[in-house]
């Protein structure tokens, strides 16, 4: 596993995936009530007791992530469980298929996952729809909550967890559709000195550097860091990013600490794509609209006054202590700061293209800086009560966040929006911001949210053909928030949630497991950024998720994974608008089946994607244009994804991808279709030693022009048209 981590190959290690356990000093048997996986694995851990160098218990090994494979997870059950025994839907993308696919952004990644869709959000952050719901705030770093909007980079991702359906019982509030949790790389001891640079289509320009190894048998050190430079597809549009992660681990007989801290910087324009054309008379469900027929490059508003930037520091503290005994404990502190600042010049609301050829532009900018302190304990203990079998997971975790929020609106010749010529909708013409609490009620607000929970979970092992997973999650969620604008008032509101979840799981054989599950989740009614708190809102209740589930998994072979789910979400007190004041009366529901495959097929042949039917409907709602019966925005009935790699030699290796969308509507209102599409993505892999190897990747490879997603029906994002993407990897 070593040498493979320190090559960067992506052919098939000489390793089994269930690598011996990372305790081998001590003839401890595993006590794990889930983990039947590693019963093979008892001869190896009765091994003398000897000092064992960090890279014995690499982070690969302790999951078994091989190419495209991982599999355990920890953030299912907060215990390293085999995936075959989460009861819920789990997609992994590894930093192998990363790597393969040379994806930058979450966005571009996780088009592979069935069930997942990226949202557009407004040109400067990550938004995601997950099984109907839209999300910007469910991301988490290492199982501790990452919800400021913003860019992400994978430069230093060990892998992406898309965990689907709603679980407050392990991550807290929200998460109504599932989460993304983001696996960082971390110094295991493994040598690694591996610099890539990339360059390619459209100005493209970006650099990656790993370097890490043991300083000595209980030190390790790992820094991973990147800077890109990039233009665009899209007309005018530019990105500028760098990002560094020191990271560091030590290691005593029954105690380790790692420690790391991340700085990203990312400055971009912000594009907000293209509006939708008018209709007379005016698009409706019946007779949906489409976007306008314009070039994919054609930039709406005033690229020179469009922009995001963000600063972003994360620290993290992890200490873990093995008393010995079946108990141990994790720690994990996280202080992250956040600076964000986007402001757009784009094609407004207000109207679509209209029939006489103009388009309205309209602009305003957004400041949003916020403070996170976490700290969660986890408890774990494996004990027996007779035959069966226990991991008890009982554990806290304690929060505040602090954020302030200023709105500023934009205004040009007075007036608050321009029409320009649909045929030629780019504009350099100045805008002026100002703060207009009066007419437009520009935010400007400081809010405090202070947080407590604890959890108690038990995962049961009664024999090998039955186990039950079942926990419940407190949540006290205590939210204070003071407009700063003259008048301003100061609201504050307090829930108490509580949050069960429930798994079967039968196994008939012990590689194929058959499951169902129950579980919730809240989303507290200042929404995932709780930036602001109205009156109207300190009065509403908080919206709830209710996710029922059954599914097998089957692992075909150990380096082989296949997963079969059929799930009903319902979302329950989803807020609206009515006559200026917010009611609780929406209500949507999610039915879908979902169909994965991961991993080896054979040595040479490694593939990853699947199939997801999502069936999203408004039930309630108290909009004059949402109404019962739509289709949930941004959600096609049909999406398959399917990557396939495979190595015809040790220095050649090739790789094709598809992706198909059924059509979907920008929005819940259903009265702008984005048509179907297919496109096809390829790669090639040369390695010439162990020091050298390139790739060559090839998006949309027939040059398929599509719609890759929405914010609304005046921004809507055109698909990249075909692009090239070349990069050489030094290995020292």
């Amino acid at each position: 596993m070593a040498q493979t981590a320190a090559s960067g190959a992506s052919s098939l290690p000489p390793v089994q995936v269930d690598a011996p356990s990372a305790r081998v000093r001590r003839a401890q048997p595993q006590r794990a009530a889930t983990n039947r996986a590693a019963r093979p694995q008892r001869a190896a851990r009765t091994a003398p007791v000897v000092a064992q160098p960090l890279s014995v218990r690499s982070q690969d090994a302790r999951t078994g992530q091989v190419g495209y494979i991982t599999t355990s997870i920890s953030s299912g059950t907060k215990t390293n469980t085999p995936l075959v025994n989460v009861p819920q839907s789990v997609s992994v993308l590894t930093k192998d298929f990363i790597k393969d696919q040379d994806f930058r952004s979450i966005g571009e990644a996780i088009r592979y996952v069935p069930g997942v869709v990226p949202h557009q959000g407004e040109g400067n952050r990550d938004d995601l729809v997950i099984r109907g719901q839209r999300t910007n705030a469910d991301f988490f770093i290492d199982g501790i909550r990452d919800d400021v909007q913003y860019f992400r980079d994978l430069y230093n991702t060990q892998r992406i967890e898309v965990l689907k359906g709603p679980n407050a019982m392990i991550f807290g509030r929200g998460g109504g559709g599932g989460v993304i949790n983001r696996v960082q790389k971390e110094a295991d001891g493994v040598p690694i000195r591996e610099v890539t640079v990339q360059g390619g289509s459209f100005g493209n320009g970006r650099v990656t550097m790993d370097t890490g190894g043991a300083v000595n048998e209980n030190v390790a050190a790992r820094i991973n860091a990147m800077y890109e430079n990039s233009g665009s597809y899209r007309d005018f549009v530019h990105l500028e990013r760098y990002g560094i992660n020191p990271t560091m681990t030590i290691r005593g007989e029954d105690t380790s600490v790692k420690l790391s801290y991340e700085y990203l910087h990312d400055d971009r324009t912000a594009d907000r794509g293209i509006p939708a054309q008018g209709t007379v008379p005016a698009p409706s469900p019946a007779r949906p609209t489409v976007p306008v027929n314009t070039s994919y490059s054609t930039f709406f508003g005033n690229p020179d006054q469009s922009y995001s930037k963000q600063d972003v520091h994360i620290a993290n503290a992890v200490i873990e202590h093995d008393f010995n005994n079946g108990l141990t404990v994790k720690n994990s502190s996280r202080y992250a700061n956040y600076d964000k600042f986007y402001q757009n010049v784009f094609p407004t609301t207000s109207f679509f293209v209209n029939p006489a050829g103009q388009a309205s532009i309209s602009a305003y900018n957004n400041l949003a800086q916020r403070e996170n302190l976490f700290n969660q304990t986890d408890w774990t203990y494996r004990t027996h009560t007779g035959p069966i079998k226990h991991t008890i997971t009982f554990g806290t975790e304690f929060g505040q966040q602090n954020t302030f929020s200023l709105r500023n609106t934009g205004s040009i010749n007075g007036g608050a929006t321009l029409l320009v010529p649909a045929s030629s909708p780019t504009t350099f013409a100045p805008w002026t911001f100002t703060h207009n609490n009066a007419t437009n009620g520009d935010a400007n607000a400081y809010a405090t949210l202070n947080l407590a929970s604890v959890y108690v979970q038990d995962q049961i092992e009664f024999n090998r053909y039955l186990q039950i997973i079942g926990g419940v999650r407190y949540d006290r969620f205590d939210l204070t928030a003071t407009n700063l604008n003259p008048g301003g008032t100061r609201e504050s509101r307090v829930d108490n949630l509580v949050s069960p979840r429930i798994g079967v799981i039968v196994k008939p054989i012990e590689n194929v497991s058959v499951y169902g599950s129950y579980s919730t989740s809240y989303l507290p009614s200042a929404g995932d950024q709780f930036s602001s708190l109205t009156p109207s809102l300190a009065l509403t209740v908080p919206e709830k998720f209710i996710n029922s589930e059954v599914g097998v998994k089957w692992d075909i072979h150990p380096r082989l994974q296949a997963a079969a789910a059929v799930y009903d979400l319902d979302r329950e007190n989803q807020r609206f608008i009515v006559n200026g004041l917010v009611t609780a009366l929406g209500k949507t529901n999610t039915k879908g089946a979902e169909l994965s495959l991961t991993g080896y097929v054979t040595d040479q042949w490694q593939v990853t994607g699947g199939y997801a039917y999502t069936d999203a409907r408004i039930v309630d709602a108290s909009s004059a244009t949402i109404v019962a019966g739509n289709r949930v925005g941004l959600v096609p009935y049909n999406t398959f994804t399917m990557w396939n790699k495979y190595q015809f030699t040790e220095m050649w290796g090739a790789g094709l991808g598809v992706i198909h969308y059924d059509n979907f509507f920008a929005t819940s209102d259903d009265t702008v279709r984005l048509k179907s599409f297919t496109r096809v993505d390829a790669a090639v892999y040369f390695r010439l030693d162990k020091t050298w190897r390139g790739q060559l990747n090839i998006e949309n490879l027939f040059d398929t022009r599509y719609f890759a997603s929405a914010d609304a029906a005046n921004n809507i994002t055109p698909g990249s048209p075909r692009a090239f993407r070349a990069s050489i990897t030094a290995n020292f």
